[in-house]
Parts: structure tokens; sequence; C-alpha cells
């Protein structure tokens, strides 16, 4: 074999790995479905998780619902596939799924190396730890010679390793593939602590725990973990989309632009309203959608800060404060790129 075809070969075998040369037409395959479906975890309250008549509900699910409303003018033609911190980026990398929205921390590592690529924050988390107040341990610090129950697949293992390592620190690693085979052993007692995202161990004490006052989440918060959807790597015009709807999102609050209002909002004379919301057409066509796109978004599924206080929020049981996910004139880091 001459070594110029060897050299195509090689070529074409990269390419064909490549998930993003294999599935650069996202958008229309959505179209085709007539649905856009997306990955979120197999169950986390105030996140992605299914209420009692089996719809799913949370912050990463309005997301997706977002998603939807911007492609389809309907924020209900979407699909949520459950998937395990193993399956989450095989599931996106096959084209199972269109865009994960679930959470899943930004890294360096995943956004280059696996064929896919971020498209924003839409929550800033940490890692830490969740204890039974019987323990009487009041710092992570004092966690020497505890057993840590973590999910495999995390980057929250490594996390924790590297902060154990700097604070001489030494535990039991207790892992389970499934989230829930976690929180079970969390619950019957099979480990002293439950490490995870700071949101998840609020979800797991309010959803999860039978008695959620004997727990307490520790202050130390050890890891930054910004959380956001991922989509495949070179189809840059579906990228553009999940982007910018979340974008739309973070605009609508900073501009005060909500569910109830954004009928009234059309008639505005600002122009950045004016021209989220396709009252100045041109942001619509930029992206290949409707110029009411934004507006589909925020009548259906509400701003960002609507989205946040309704699942995770002051509204919802989890109760979690705004902090770095509020708004950048607010003292947080949630700010909204030019719709222009």
């Amino acid at each position: 074999m001459s070594a110029l075809l060897k050299a195509s070969l090689a070529t074409l075998a990269i390419a064909a790995t490549v998930p993003g040369v294999t599935h650069a037409a996202t958008l229309d395959n959505v179209k085709q479905r007539g649905a856009v479906v997306c990955g979120a975890t197999t169950g986390f309250a105030g996140f992605s998780a299914p209420d009692a008549k089996g719809q799913w509900q949370g912050l990463d699910v309005d997301l997706c619902k977002s998603i939807a409303a911007a492609v389809f003018g309907d924020a209900s033609k979407y699909k949520i596939v459950p998937l395990n911190s193993q399956q989450r980026f095989t599931a996106l990398q096959s084209g199972e799924v269109d865009v994960l929205t679930r959470n899943t921390t930004v890294t360096q590592q995943r956004d280059t190396a696996l064929g896919l690529i971020a498209a924003g924050v839409n929550f800033y988390d940490g890692q830490g730890f969740l204890v039974s107040k019987k323990l009487g341990v009041k710092s992570a610090k004092d966690l020497n010679g505890a057993t840590i129950c973590l999910q495999t697949g995390t980057s929250n293992e490594n996390t924790l390793a590297d902060w154990a390592r700097a604070n001489k620190v030494e535990y039991k690693p207790v892992v389970f593939d499934q989230f829930n085979e976690v929180v079970n052993a969390f619950a019957t007692n099979r480990c002293d602590v439950f490490s995870t995202d700071a949101s998840g161990l609020a979800s797991i004490r309010i959803s999860k725990l039978s008695s959620p006052d004997d727990y307490e989440v520790l202050p130390e918060i050890i890891s930054k973990e910004p959380l956001g959807p991922f989509v495949r790597q070179g189809d840059d015009a579906w990228l553009n989309i999940v982007k910018w709807v979340f974008q739309a999102t973070v605009n609508a609050e900073e501009l005060g632009v909500t569910t109830a209002n954004v009928d009234d909002q059309l008639k505005s004379t600002n122009p950045n309203i004016q021209r989220l919301l396709g009252a100045t057409p041109g942001a619509g066509k930029n992206l290949g959608l409707d110029e009411k796109w934004a507006y589909n978004i925020i009548k259906q599924v509400g701003n960002y800060g609507e989205s946040f206080e309704r699942n995770v929020g002051q509204g919802s049981p989890l109760k979690i404060k705004r902090g770095l996910n509020a708004l950048w004139t607010e003292g947080g880091l949630q700010y909204g790129l030019p719709i222009r």
C-alpha cells in the first residue's frame, strides 16, 4: 500500500470518529423529527426529574424546552433521554441526543478532546460535602479516615482526590455507577459523606432523605463546577442556536422581560428589547430561525431568573440562593451577551 493511500485512509478513519463530521446538520434533523432530543440526568430534583405526573421538570429541562420554543415556536416539542454520567458523552457523540442539558461541568478536556463543545454555563456550581449532623463534623478538613460516596465517571472523583492530597486528608472512596445507588448508599449509612456538586447535595438533602434536617452541607466548596449544555463539534449552526437560546433568557432577565409582560414589551421603544423580541428583525435570521424565536422562549418558558426561582431558587423546595448565578448587576456571573 502506498504512503499516499495510507495517509488517505488514516484521514478517513479520523474523520469517521469525529462526531461533528457526521452530524453537521442537527437543525435539519431536529426539524425533520419534529422534536429536539435532550440528554438529561436520570433524576435530579430541581434540574431534571419527572414530577408526579411523569412530566420532566427542572432548570435544565427548561433549557431544553427553550430550544424547542426557539426552533418550533412550541416549547412542548422536546423529548428527554435520561443518561447517567457514563452514558452522556457517548449518547451525544453518537447522535442519540441533539444536546446535553444536564449537570455537566465544562472542562478543557471535555471541550476539546471528545468531539464535543460547551455552549454556555447555565449554573455556576462547586463540589461540596453532605454529612449527617450526628457525625459532629463542621469542616471538610475534619474528614480524615471517612468513607465518602461518589458517582464514578464524574469530575468529582479527581477533584476530591486532588483536594484530599493537598490537605493531607485520607479517605476511603465508595463509588457507584448510578446516581441513585450513591444516594441510597449514603441514606443507609454505607458511607459517612456524600460528595458531589453543591447543587446536587441541596437536591439530595430535600428530595431523597427522609429527615432533611438531620443533614447539613459543610461550608467548604473545593472546586469550580461551571455546568452547562454541550453539543457536537463541527456543527456551528446548532452550537449558535443552543448558545444564543440561553443568552436570550439572560438578556430577557436583564431587560425585565418576563412571561407576564412579554406581549406588552413588544411595544417597547428600547432597541435592545426590540431586537430581542423580533420587533426589529435580524437576530432570528442570523440563527436560521423565525424572528419570534426569543419571544417564544420567554412567553412559553420564561427568562433565566424566572426559571431559576421556580426550579431551584426561593420558589422551590431547594431554596438555593442566586449567588454566582445572579446577574452581573447583582454581584453574580450571569452576563447576557449583546443580541445585536
